[in-house]
């Protein structure tokens, strides 16, 4: 069962198919013209009515392909769509490089991040008026001076620790720098328990790895402060604690949803997720 939360109503709705759709994504994928916008999207682009450009920010483990199945649903109906790549070396950097795309998009923004995309979103919206929600997908709400690792580790339930694979390699000044990846035969269960099995096979061979020093960095800004903030918890999550995203959504006081899903809801439920991304459309852009 879904349950979505929302000031102080409440709804149950009946649990969401999967379906993913295979679509090509470069580095990152622009759904139409340049900017973000679909044909139809564009033509209407002067018109009051137009659509905002949904701004997809992944995780680490992950890459924009696992935005699929939510990018078909919103595509067709009617969202123009920009799944950025995330570099995943730290939430300063990543966000300037998020910046960079939200900069050449026209328009009204929503921007969606999942797991420590939150992180990075949280960064890059700040004091950015064209952004006009943020979506939190199974995701991390630091506020200024913590880290992705400080909210894990906030309650316990978090088992990446024991799945880890780091790979610590020297750059070319001469520093060191540890990626982790997840091992690949723990992946499905750690990170995609309810992906089938095939799918979750590929989504670990294909799975970005993370510096470890970005779970370390400390945020600076938390756009959610001032920008309306939806939120999807899964609460079969194995990385983020559903206590700890909890506690980061009513901080944020954001407009919530619950639905027993592993850490890769987007795959598993793409459905809940690109309607939740559609609400917070409709509820800011007029």
């Amino acid at each position: 069962m879904v349950t979505i939360k929302g000031g102080h109503k409440q709804l149950v709705m009946g649990a969401v198919a999967t379906v993913t759709a295979g679509l090509a994504l470069g580095a990152f994928a622009l759904s139409g013209t340049a900017n973000g916008a679909t044909g139809t999207a564009a033509t209407a682009g002067a018109g009051k009515h137009a659509k905002p450009t949904i701004v997809l920010e992944h995780g680490a483990f992950a890459d924009g392909s696992s935005w699929n199945g939510v990018i078909s649903r919103l595509k067709a109906d009617g969202y123009p769509v920009v799944a950025a790549a995330n570099p995943l070396r730290g939430p300063a950097s990543d966000a300037a490089a998020l910046r960079s795309v939200l900069d050449h998009i026209k328009g009204p923004k929503i921007v969606v991040g999942h797991s420590y995309g939150g992180n990075v979103i949280s960064e890059a919206a700040t004091n950015d008026s064209d952004v006009k929600a943020l979506v939190y997908v199974a995701a991390f709400l630091p506020a200024p001076g913590e880290s992705a690792l400080e909210l894990t580790n906030k309650y316990p339930g978090s088992t990446l620790p024991g799945t880890l694979d780091p790979v610590t390699f020297q750059q070319t000044d001469g520093s060191t720098v540890t990626d982790l990846y997840i091992q690949q035969d723990k992946f499905r269960h750690q990170f995609a328990a309810d992906v089938p099995t095939k799918q979750a096979a590929l989504m670990a061979a294909e799975q970005r790895p993370i510096a470890q020093s970005a779970l370390e960095e400390k945020a600076t800004s938390a756009a959610w402060k001032t920008i309306p903030s939806w939120d999807i918890i899964t609460t079969e999550d194995l990385n983020i604690p559903p206590a700890v995203q909890r506690f980061m959504a009513e901080r944020a006081h954001a407009h919530t949803t619950e639905v027993a899903a592993s850490h890769s809801v987007a795959v598993s439920h793409p459905r809940l997720v690109a309607d939740v991304i559609e609400r917070a459309a409709r509820a800011t852009v007029r």
